[in-house]
């Protein structure tokens, strides 16, 4: 029965005082007020919910709002009754509920008070609700975030594709489905899940023209996030990130350097959630740290900037979770963080699963590598990744591509090349040992197949390792090759790869971010010296380390590296907090030597009007891996150097290596309960003299001087942590 309405424009007014409505939405509404299902699909602002919540409002019964998410249900039920005199309005009805909270929704829906009934998918399977709203009147079902109804939707829900039969037990009454995510693939699965594929469907464009696109490489990511938000202060945003755990430890960060930031995420106790929401919510805190497989429902219309410290597993996931910036058509800044690795993390949460689950899961990840690494606009992929055209021209230079454009090149001879490669070990090795083969570097697997890659070994090592990575991610998206999850991600060629191959034609690349490259350059520079910026400092600290290490008695190099004295010429810290976290230095050293070269530095500082960097230390919390952890406590407890290594899974010698990390940081570490039984008394004397009177007291220095009859490389490492831990630590 068509519900006569004067004016919906009126009602609107009336309800929420706007005086007009967004794109589609008066349509939606009237055709919802017809009787009429509905597919809407509109994009994260656009205005889903005044498309269920306005004709909940002036029909007759009680709506009926299915939604995954308990946050955004808070939320909504806050805001309608904030346009309401009476808080029985709109109701939820979940999990979180205690049993009197349950008696009161019951008892307003029952009276006719409630227009609008949230309930999550999990409460509304519950035989007793299904029982209980049988006999009421439902106006209309409205199905939020329905592409969880599809196995290729992004956040699919098992509970979701049971929706149909639910609501044919309690009654039929029109249905609405709304998403502001969905493919055409995922689009006709809904249709076809709930029973409404002749209803209409109502797409608005999926372009933010508001929101800046800016993908970067994940290098010292902690210190670029803080740097971001501090150059932002004042504004609303949100960090997402992929575990909880990870949730916690950039809460913590943030909060230690000075940010006002809470964690959000499932783990946490309800209570605290709602709390930590409401106050973002309030403005009581700028940041929210949020778990991307949780999403956040939370419907604020000023958060300027989303961030993804890990890169969600879908592109879908990406767009939702980005659309929550700048919802008020203002600034919206949208920076991921992106490293092939945590791709590999994805990927590995595929394995176990059945095989059309990981079937589905590869193909969303690797659409989400060819947004990330690709060069052409942004806007334009996913745009077109969702039934979409657009001309780059009309972006703007809202993207970083747009902005930064890059030169492009014909793929065709490399990926001939890497075909021949695979094909040559007969599909036997993963990504990694074929990138090996082609820029001809070895190992014992490679080994195992020299005979076979011999005419393709080297045969590329005119390009990088991070070029062809970025050729074999370009030709899994391509569809040329497979990579096969269940067998660790061995690579096979795909039908089209061998038609390619019989075959080849131009394939024009916009040449890739090579982000694991930069990254493998970033980490490669880590682990050398690098150049002081300010080279006076430096000598004058290398001349401050040698003349305060001769009043000490001991080697320049156990007071301080040569990498930290380039860290401080760098970084110019000025308080023992900043120095403890200067490369190699740690609290330990800091409080132990730090006086001297933090007096000097502050001087020199103010001597000569230095402005140090803004981002210049970030404190860090006590972030002990757990094989730290472990490690120290099992030297306190005296366990032998083997037992400790066998537990963890480590060689000694990479035990030993990690026990060196542990104390040249400042970590003091007794191992005299090990080293007894290995070193004799005279030997112990031989050593700490001649460690107390070398160079830089470094394990090569030793190795130089005493032959390996006398000591093992290992009694020699181990007497040298002894050492620095005695006198250093």
């Amino acid at each position: 029965m068509t519900l006569q309405i004067t004016s919906l424009t009126d009602e609107l007014q009336k309800y929420f005082g706007f005086n007009r409505f967004k794109s589609q939405q008066e349509t939606i509404i009237q055709n919802t007020l017809d009787g009429n299902d509905a597919f809407v699909i509109m994009p994260t602002g656009g205005g889903k919910s005044m498309c269920y919540q306005l004709p909940a409002l002036i029909s007759d019964g009680c709506a009926i709002v299915i939604s995954p998410l308990i946050a955004l249900m808070k939320n909504q039920v806050d805001a309608i009754r904030g346009f309401n005199d009476s808080d029985s309005i709109a109701h939820v009805l979940n999990s979180s509920l205690s049993k009197k909270d349950v008696a009161k929704v019951k008892e307003d829906v029952e009276s006719g008070k409630t227009k609008l009934l949230y309930v999550a998918p999990e409460s509304l399977t519950k035989q007793e609700n299904i029982d209980y709203l049988k006999d009421k009147k439902i106006s209309f079902y409205a199905i939020d975030e329905a592409h969880c109804i599809s196995e290729w939707g992004h956040d699919f829900r098992p509970e979701y594709r049971n929706l149909k039969k639910i609501i044919e037990n309690i009654g039929r009454a029109p249905i609405i489905a709304l998403t502001a995510t969905a493919t055409t693939k995922v689009r006709e699965d809904i249709q076809k899940n709930l029973g409404i594929t002749d209803c209409p469907v109502f797409f608005d464009s999926f372009n933010r023209d508001n929101l800046y696109y800016d993908i970067r490489p994940k290098i010292d990511v902690e210190k670029e996030i803080i740097k971001y938000i501090k150059q932002n202060e004042g504004k609303s945003g949100i960090v997402y990130c992929l575990s909880r755990k990870k949730v916690e430890e950039i809460a913590e960060t943030l909060q230690v350097n000075g940010i006002n930031a809470l964690p959000y995420h499932a783990g946490l106790e309800n209570k605290t959630r709602v709390k930590h929401q409401d106050a973002f919510l309030m403005e009581d805190v700028d940041v929210i740290v949020a778990t991307i497989a949780f999403g956040m429902g939370i419907d604020k219309p000023d958060i300027r900037y989303v961030i993804h410290h890990d890169i969600p597993k879908s592109l879908e996931s990406y767009y939702q979770e980005t659309g929550r910036a700048g919802r008020d058509g203002g600034e919206g800044n949208c920076v991921t963080f992106y490293s092939y690795n945590d791709i590999e993390k994805l990927e590995k949460f595929l394995q176990g699963k059945a095989v059309a689950e990981q079937e589905i899961g590869r193909q969303l990840i690797l659409e989400t590598i060819s947004f990330a690494e690709t060069s052409m606009c942004r806007r334009k992929y996913i745009l077109h990744y969702f039934g979409e055209s657009f001309d780059e021209a009309n972006c703007n230079e809202m993207c970083d591509n747009c902005r930064h454009p890059k030169p492009k090149f014909n793929g065709e001879e490399y990926i001939k090349q890497l075909i021949e490669c695979v094909l040559a070990v007969n599909e036997r090795l993963k990504a990694k040992e074929i990138v090996k083969v082609l820029v001809g570097e070895s190992n014992a697997l490679i080994k195992q197949h020299k005979s076979e890659a011999l005419e393709e070994y080297g045969k590329g090592n005119h390009k990088s390792k991070g070029f062809w990575h970025a050729v074999i991610r370009q030709s899994l998206v391509k569809g040329l090759l497979v990579k096969e999850i269940e067998s660790y991600g061995i690579l096979k060629i795909s039908e089209k790869g061998k038609e390619f191959l019989k075959e080849s034609y131009e394939v024009l690349f916009t040449e890739d971010h090579d982000y694991d490259a930069i990254n493998s350059k970033n980490a490669a520079s880590s682990n050398q010296k690098s150049a002081a910026a300010d080279t006076v400092l430096f000598k004058n600290l290398k001349d401050l380390r040698k003349k305060f290490a001769k009043s000490k008695g001991l080697p320049p190099n156990i007071i301080f590296s040569e990498a930290s004295l380039i860290d401080m010429a760098n970084q110019y810290p000025i308080t023992t907090e900043e120095l403890s976290q200067i490369h190699g230095v740690g609290q330990g050293k800091s409080n132990k030597f730090g006086s001297p070269f933090l007096d000097y530095i502050k001087e020199y500082v103010d001597e000569n009007d230095i402005v140090r960097p803004e981002d210049m230390v970030i404190k860090t919390i006590a972030k002990q891996s757990s094989n730290k952890v472990y490690i120290i406590q099992s030297i306190d407890r005296k366990l032998s150097i083997e037992d400790i290594a066998s537990a963890k899974g480590l060689t000694v010698e990479d035990l030993i290596t990690e026990i060196e990390t542990i104390v040249e940081s400042g970590t003091k570490i007794n191992l005299n309960y090990y080293l007894d039984d290995i070193i004799d008394e005279y030997q112990e004397e031989e050593l700490i003299d001649f460690f107390k009177n070398s160079e830089e007291a470094t394990f090569d220095e030793a190795r130089n001087e005493f032959e390996e009859d006398e000591y093992t490389d290992e009694e020699l490492r181990l007497f040298r942590i002894k050492f620095i831990s005695d006198v250093a630590n």
